[in-house]
């Protein structure tokens, strides 16, 4: 008896694989940033803390909201595509037929052969036909807005959950230098973990996500650290 072949591809991931690397990213970039910033400032320990909860909180809703209204309107503009596709085909399906046969010619079809795939391919579905084959759309890696929104927002709490348990645990001499070593550990984990997820180079993606995290902690430290010689 035949086996099924099911092959798993990495297209599929992208969706969520994107909104979660985002979220989870940015949750330990900002929330590590913003601790070492108001840590630099010579803020107490308490502010420290509640500053990292109310970063974790706002980032939160703030990736959830940013993200629904970004997928959301690629969303809409897909539906806005499909929509026309769909007026087309009910007004001029020979001219559609023809189009479609066309770009299956441009991909290496025989015009005969392309002529009739394109029949073939309209008679089962046309408007999915066409929402793939011209509009590149389907349903692999159409936009999801809910899906990309609670990924995102789940997933920056997640991280930003991180750099803010260090720093409510470890001692307050050792607050400063923890976060932003567990940090940047935090981060070449991320970075490795979505490169094998999607199927990216290991090392090139471990130290593009921690050397920009650097740059964004440094940077936070240096104003925090300016701004708490200023007010001093």
């Amino acid at each position: 008896m035949a086996r099924k072949h099911r092959e798993a591809h990495r297209v599929e991931r992208i969706g969520w694989l994107r909104a979660a690397v985002l979220g989870a990213n940015d949750g330990i970039v900002s929330t590590s940033s913003m601790i070492l910033g108001v840590a630099a400032s010579s803020v107490s320990r308490e502010g420290v803390l509640i500053a990292g909860v109310a970063g974790l909180v706002a980032g939160a809703m703030s990736m959830a909201a940013g993200e629904y209204v970004s997928v959301r309107s690629q969303k809409d503009s897909e539906e806005a595509d499909l929509a026309r596709e769909r007026a087309e085909l009910a007004d001029e399906p020979a001219a559609e037929q023809r189009e479609l046969a066309g770009i299956y010619v441009k991909r290496g079809l025989e015009p005969a052969l392309a002529e009739k795939v394109a029949v073939q391919l309209m008679e089962h579905d046309a408007l999915g036909a066409h929402a793939r084959d011209e509009l590149g759309i389907s349903s692999v890696i159409t936009a999801r807005p809910v899906q990309a929104a609670v990924a995102s927002a789940s997933s920056f709490s997640a991280g930003a959950a991180l750099p803010l348990a260090v720093a409510a645990l470890v001692p307050g001499p050792l607050l400063f230098g923890s976060v932003a070593g567990s940090s940047l550990v935090f981060l070449a984990t991320l970075g490795a973990l979505a490169a094998r997820a999607g199927g990216a180079p290991l090392l090139a993606s471990t130290v593009r996500v921690t050397f920009w995290g650097a740059l964004a902690m440094a940077v936070t430290a240096g104003v925090g650290a300016l701004f708490g010689t200023v007010v001093g």
